[in-house]
């Protein structure tokens, strides 16, 4: 493995996840307790997603050229980067337009926003069901960084190894943070960063 290869893991597995530190926060400033076999299962929820969609996109890449498949890669990396970085634009549109009694809102999406609601029963922890719904919902780039691995031929296992490890460090890392030092303001500047690094693995990779 080169070291450009390496860094590109290393970025993929830190922008993937930089969704789950913000969570993270939310729950630390909430009190909500993630145990470490929730954050296990969180993590390998993003370690599997990442590898299915890493080896459909390395199957893609058998069938386009490899430039073609770089710029499909970096244009899914940029237009979920993009997607990140709008998502807290929306929320605060929604909260002005819609009255508080309307709920039609995009499950995942929502959840993303207030992480806090995948606690269910309010017990202040997440059970085994609560813990899978939130992994799903934090897998959403863990997907497009594996789907980008695959099209731009970097080692598919090692870009899910590095999105599960870096799954598990920021969420169980991030909640510590928020439930010490109540650094809820973080959370806002990690959906930035995250947005930002996305992005910019996108752009580099048509470089």
């Amino acid at each position: 493995m080169d070291l450009h290869s390496f860094i590109t893991i290393i970025a993929i597995g830190i922008a993937s996840n930089l969704d789950n530190a913000g969570v993270g926060i939310a729950y630390g400033v909430r009190k909500i307790y993630i145990s470490h076999f929730s954050n296990f299962m969180i993590a390998i929820i993003s370690f599997t997603g990442t590898l299915i969609s890493g080896y459909f996109g390395n199957w893609i890449s058998h069938w386009v050229p490899h430039f073609v498949g770089n710029v499909i890669g970096a244009i899914v990396m940029i237009s979920v980067g993009v997607w990140v970085l709008w998502q807290p634009f929306i929320g605060k549109k929604e909260r002005k337009s819609e009255p508080v009694e309307v709920k039609k809102k995009n499950f995942i999406t929502d959840l993303l926003r207030r992480p806090e609601e995948a606690d269910f029963d309010q017990s202040k922890s997440l059970g085994v069901f609560e813990s899978i719904v939130l992994g799903i919902a934090l897998s959403i780039n863990a997907l497009a960084g594996g789907l980008d691995a695959g099209l731009t031929k970097i080692n598919v296992l090692y870009t899910s190894i590095s999105v599960g490890i870096f799954s598990f460090l920021l969420l169980g890392l991030s909640c510590y943070l928020g439930d010490k030092f109540g650094a809820e303001k973080l959370k806002g500047k990690a959906t930035l960063i995250s947005g930002l690094l996305l992005i910019f693995i996108g752009f580099r990779q048509m470089i």
